[in-house]
């Protein structure tokens, strides 16, 4: 840890009991937030929506399988993200860049066209790759490896991403569904501008956290930087070229290549960093539990990004969304009880972590990841009987406590599982890796993201009759997979490494 953060001896307690530097990290992650949920709680209603109502009017499964695509992307480029941040740029610089980035992306998603929306989607994709994974990191370096308010911290930096989740719903929803599309992705690129703001007028509570580069050499760094820039924008250039209808896939056979893509790049990583990372016997310990959890966050954000596309077309289509005879709510609004619950949990989460440590009976990060994956399951049990109630309603509608059940089992779910691999990933993972690791944590998150495009192009391509099946076999999956980590969790025990 670096001396010049103060918290090494638990000293600093500027903000909630927690090092000042949890403050600008939690107002940047929350406006981040505000403008990623905001904006991606209008994708699939845009593109599903008529031309004459502003949409691209396309299918229900090959508007899910693109934001899926989208989401996946997002977090796939925050392994690349995290290494230009451990060896080149350093951490707090990869946040500030990232954050304007991810700005500029939302304002090209508010200009009315169809080619600035996919330019808009690629340039988020770009930012969030390096913002997402070295924000967490920071939050990391703020505290030592054995500081017993580590995973109490992280919890309080995950109720900014809810805090900021719930104000892009209901600002960009709002705006998006009843007055403009590009208004609501308009306000995604202002809250992002104030993030960006608030970070710079408050970047000295950091301290020297996140501030260590590994290449040490100048010259060697200008030369990789230069090489990564030269990547970017042939990268860019293809895309531009897809946009501008000089090559075209089809979003399904896409969805399916990626996913392979990042299945292969996550073993072959994994693999390499394992045999020759030059890893001492305890750290090749701990990635042996990586991959045990890299798999169950994996698992879990495939059902969980239902809420971005299956889920949010049964919001809209199959749900009765009166608001007690008063108005009719958008349908984004529905996304809205995540993380009003999240900010309701999450403080009794913390708790609870910190009393069960204190008695040294909190369970391991296998058994609280197994816990996040079965509650995700439950919820889509639960979705299977919310479709048999739509077959069977005269107008294919149900009431909205149907989806409210199923959000609440999937934020105790995610309670127990997303903010507590932040943790593990910043206490378990060899410190020279540390961004990179970081990286591979959001890549589960990408890959479940492809997983998702699947299921959401599966459950819309039939129709509600078939939905439960999907589902069902979903509930399956999710449950089998939870039993098979609480069993491992008996031979699989990480061991916190040293500062």
């Amino acid at each position: 840890m670096n001396d010049a953060t103060p918290s090494a001896d638990y000293l600093d307690k500027g903000f909630l009991g927690h090092p000042i530097g949890l403050r600008t990290l939690f107002l940047t992650e929350m406006w981040e937030r505000m403008s990623f949920y905001g904006m991606r709680g209008l994708l699939v209603l845009f593109m599903t929506a008529e031309v004459f109502n502003g949409g691209f009017a396309i299918s229900q499964s090959e508007a899910n399988t693109i934001v899926a695509i989208y989401v996946g992307m997002v977090y796939f480029m925050s392994l690349p993200g995290g290494w230009i941040a451990d060896r080149l740029l350093g951490k707090q610089k990869a946040v500030l860049y990232g954050g304007i980035i991810i700005a500029l992306g939302h304002y090209c998603l508010a200009v009315p066209m169809k080619e600035t929306f996919y330019i808009g989607l690629s340039l988020v994709v770009l930012g969030t790759g390096l913002l997402k994974p070295n924000i967490s990191a920071i939050v990391g370096e703020l505290y030592t490896r054995a500081d017993p308010r580590r995973d109490a911290g992280f919890t309080i930096f995950y109720m900014a991403i809810n805090i900021g989740s719930f104000l892009g719903f209901l600002i960009c929803g709002y705006l998006g569904e009843n007055v403009n599309w590009h208004y609501g992705f308009g306000a995604a690129g202002i809250g992002m501008t104030f993030g960006v703001a608030q970070y710079i007028l408050t970047l000295k509570n950091l301290g020297g956290a996140g501030t260590e580069i590994q290449e040490k050499d100048p010259n060697k760094r200008k030369q990789q930087l230069t090489f990564v820039l030269v990547i970017v924008v042939a990268l860019f250039a293809f895309v531009l070229a897809g946009i501008f209808g000089l090559w075209a896939l089809d979003a399904i056979l896409l969805n399916r290549i990626l996913a392979l893509i990042i299945g292969l790049i996550s073993i072959i990583y994994f693999v390499f960093i394992y045999f020759f990372g030059k890893l001492t016997p305890l750290e090749k310990k701990n990635m042996v539990m990586i991959v045990f959890l890299f798999l169950g966050a994996a698992a879990f954000w495939a059902g969980f990004d239902q809420s971005a596309g299956s889920f949010n077309n049964f919001a809209k289509y199959n749900t009765n969304l009166s608001f007690f005879g008063l108005f009719e709510m958008p349908a984004s609004w529905v996304q809205l009880i995540n993380p009003t619950f999240v900010v309701l949990f999450a403080p009794f989460f913390a708790a609870l972590w910190l009393r069960l440590g204190a008695k040294n009976m909190e369970p391991g990060a296998p058994v609280k990841f197994a816990f996040g994956v079965i509650l995700n399951g439950f919820g889509f049990l639960i979705m299977v009987y919310a479709v048999y109630a739509a077959v069977e309603a005269a107008d294919g509608r149900v009431g909205v406590q149907w989806l409210l059940l199923v959000y609440l089992f999937q934020t105790l779910g995610e309670l127990s599982l997303s903010p507590v691999g932040l943790s593990a990933m910043s206490k378990y993972s060899p410190k020279r890796y540390s961004g990179q690791m970081m990286g591979v944590w959001f890549l589960a998150s990408a890959f479940g993201g492809m997983i998702a495009g699947q299921i959401g192009f599966e459950a819309a391509s039939e129709g509600l009759g078939f939905m439960d099946d999907v589902f069902l076999n979903t509930f399956y999956a999710l449950a089998g997979l939870g039993v098979v980590l609480i069993v491992a969790s008996r031979f699989i025990k990480g061991e916190i490494l040293e500062d």
